[in-house]
């Protein structure tokens, strides 16, 4: 399709979106009429930014089924959040949804490179989580043959990777390295591994984290996009051919992006601000200008023209460190210690408050590679403090610890360790 195609669908889809979700959902109805605007007020696309935006917190409060939009009995499957963070946030599907879902999964992983009849073996996490079902029923779609290993149990997943010659891997960035690295310990090349291609999400990644998975690998590795507020994994993903960012499938989604400081301000495309959704066709749980909170910038569809990229994530707002007054992300650190051929991709950071001071301190906790001296470490740690004093514009502690030392992803990987005492 072409753009003005994707956008004339959009405005009739999102016309209808917003008028269901106000007659279904109670939580809309009360927004809208906060907010002094009707769905009839949507005439053209610019229109949407008249109506409130959604957030997490409003799916904990209405935990757990009072954002579904259709009675129990045509709800076909519920998946939740870990709720690590207080109540979980709960999604549901109809069949409909399902069936959508796995085909958006389908071109995603077709995009990335997998073809129908390939073996894929599936390292997501399988459960309430939407990673593993949602990737799995997305392969099986696209007709490929599917190993569902779910995450964890590194050991057997190499042997099975060894035993049944997949062509291609999902899983989290972190956790293809965590493979990776225990292949070599094992001995294993794993560039002497049937994979080709592995298609990696759930946690914001850097080309540099491409470049050392693909190099390790011997594969080619793209990018897949979602959030289960959303729909799940599928949401948009990377093609193979031009590795320049995740197509969003605007024929089922309408993205906006705005800065996260302003939320009334619109930002235009290769402007960087949080990513903001609207789904044009779930029947479930409709959801209607949801804040992600993810980092990123909106550009023109490469190869899929109709359909807008989205940058790589930079960021989350939350996972967002404001240190001495400058703002840094997880992404920051790992794109600058991957510059340093001594450093590990394995990093830690830990924020903390000495006592009697009144600033906090962040320590980058990092492992060097393999077979590097002591001298080369020390070298390494003070490069690595210079380079984030200087792009980032704040000081840190490096602290270069054994290599192996530091938690492995068995999912997705926890960079941040808040150790500041609460009061």
């Amino acid at each position: 399709m072409s753009r003005d195609q994707i956008e004339a669908l959009q405005l009739a889809r999102l016309q209808e979106t917003l008028q269901y979700a106000y007659s279904r959902v109670p939580l809309y109805t009360r927004k809208f009429d906060e907010a002094g605007v009707n769905p009839s007020d949507l005439k053209e696309l610019a229109d949407l930014a008249k109506f409130p935006f959604t957030t997490k917190e409003d799916l904990r409060q209405a935990y757990p089924f009072g954002m579904f939009a259709v009675p129990m009995d045509q709800v076909a499957r519920i998946h939740a959040s870990s709720g690590t963070t207080g109540r979980p946030t709960v999604v549901g599907y109809t069949k409909q949804d399902l069936d959508t879902w796995a085909t958006l999964v389908a071109r995603c992983l077709r995009a990335s490179g997998v073809r129908p009849g390939m073996k894929v073996h599936n390292a997501y996490g399988y459960g309430l989580f939407t990673g593993g079902l949602g990737a799995h029923a997305g392969a099986e779609k696209l007709g490929a043959t599917v190993i569902p290993m779910s995450g964890g149990q590194t050991e057997k997943q190499i042997q099975l990777i060894g035993d049944f010659a997949p062509d291609a891997i999902l899983c989290t960035p972190t956790y293809l390295l965590t493979i990776g690295d225990a292949m070599m310990h094992q001995g294993i090349d794993p560039r002497s591994t049937s994979l080709k291609y592995a298609v990696l999400g759930a946690e914001p990644w850097t080309q540099e984290m491409r470049h050392e998975l693909e190099e390790m690998f011997d594969i080619k590795a793209c990018d897949i996009y979602g959030l289960s507020e959303v729909m799940g994994p599928g949401v948009a993903g990377e093609a193979v051919e031009t590795q320049d960012g995740s197509h969003i499938w605007e024929d089922h989604f309408r993205p906006e992006i705005v800065d996260p400081f302003d939320l009334g301000t619109a930002l235009e495309d290769g402007q960087t601000g949080e990513l903001v959704f609207t789904s044009l066709t779930k029947q479930a749980l409709p959801i209607i200008r949801y804040r992600t909170k993810d980092l990123t910038a909106l550009h023109a569809g490469s190869a899929r023209p109709g359909h807008r990229r989205m940058g790589r994530i930079s960021g989350r707002s939350d996972d967002m460190i404001i240190l001495r007054g400058v703002n840094l992300f997880p992404s920051q650190i790992e794109e600058i210690a991957l510059r340093i051929p001594e450093l590990s991709p394995h990093f830690q950071l830990e924020i903390t408050r000495p006592e009697g001071r009144r600033m906090d301190e962040l320590t980058v906790k990092i492992e060097p590679r393999e077979g590097t001296t002591t001298e080369q470490r020390s070298a390494a740690g003070a490069t690595l403090r210079q380079q984030i004093k200087v792009h980032i514009g704040s000081s840190c502690r490096i602290d270069v610890v054994e290599p192996g030392s530091l938690e492995r992803s068995n999912g997705k990987l926890r960079r941040i360790y808040d150790l500041r005492k609460k009061s």
